[in-house]
């Protein structure tokens, strides 16, 4: 309780700051640089957050991105939602929803949970500075709340319906760097107790655990952009083990402004489900 109710200060103390700051027209940022939004809300992939802060606005600018994600599985479907905003190329703060179908399990039944995200750029740029050696860094936080605890998590062995992921991640674009195709590559370590993102509560028979989770993407071209991910999850149920999840994805955007991205996820074991594998598709807008 106190670590969301410090969270929620800080974030409602950045909003309120911007409410009152008038921002500059954003969207000078080269396309892709924004990212897009990965299924907590964060500028990423569509798993892992980076430490592209989102938006495609300049260290001048305020941005704003919004987002829906679907995934669906042979046992199970996700739906997610939310907004972003992004201050300076430094700073981004982010809200999503999910809704997880989990009728397979019980007739009828979804689970979500609430999630509000912030992220600071450290140190590097990994747009405006290429030729330095140094990625860019960047440190985030998630603060996530179990909708239906009560119903089906704590009945399974979670501990608490809401807690806070923190993460570090390190982010380098090439540019050229493979027969003159730019390159994204991430290296993200987050600190984690989250039962399956969450959606299932919060520890359990563990406390937290240092999960690894890295990115790489190839520009096609300008418009297309082909990637591929992995991020691993803790073991804190004894009633569900769980597996990492991965994918392969294929970002389109005819415009910087607007991508479409596809993808085929292995979302490992769910809810006692054999390996969870399907289609991942998302929405992105921003500038």
């Amino acid at each position: 309780m106190i670590n969301r109710i410090r969270f929620v200060i800080v974030v409602a103390s950045v909003a309120t700051a911007l409410a009152i700051a008038p921002p500059a027209r954003a969207g000078d940022r080269l396309q892709w640089t924004g990212a897009v939004s990965q299924v907590e809300g964060a500028a990423g992939g569509g798993l892992v957050p980076w430490a592209l802060i989102g938006g495609l606005g300049t260290n001048v600018q305020v941005g704003v991105s919004a987002f829906g994600t679907y995934i669906s599985t042979q046992d199970f479907a996700l739906r997610t939602a939310g907004i972003s905003v992004d201050v300076d190329n430094r700073l981004e703060i982010s809200v999503a929803r999910q809704r997880f179908d989990a009728g397979s399990v019980i007739p009828g039944l979804t689970l979500g949970q609430d999630i509000v995200g912030l992220k600071v750029r450290l140190v590097g740029d990994a747009v405006f500075a290429p030729d330095e050696w140094l990625p860019q860094i960047a440190v985030g936080a998630q603060w996530k709340r179990t909708l239906d605890f009560e119903q089906i998590p704590r009945a399974v062995g979670a501990a608490r319906g809401e807690d806070v992921d923190w993460y570090i991640a390190a982010t380098k674009v090439y540019f050229a760097a493979l027969a003159g195709h730019n390159l994204i590559v991430d290296a993200t370590l987050r600190r984690t107790r989250a039962d399956q993102f969450g959606l299932l509560g919060f520890g359990g028979s563990g406390g937290y655990s240092l999960a690894p989770e890295v990115s790489a993407a190839l520009w096609l071209n300008d418009d297309w952009l082909l990637g591929t991910e992995y991020r691993h999850k803790p073991n804190n149920l004894r009633a569900f083990r769980e597996q990492g999840a991965e994918d392969i994805f294929l970002g389109w955007a005819p415009v910087k402004n607007f991508t479409l991205t596809a993808a085929w996820a292995d979302l490992g074991s769910i809810a006692g489900k054999a390996r969870q594998r399907g289609v991942y598709i998302s929405l992105w807008v921003g500038y």
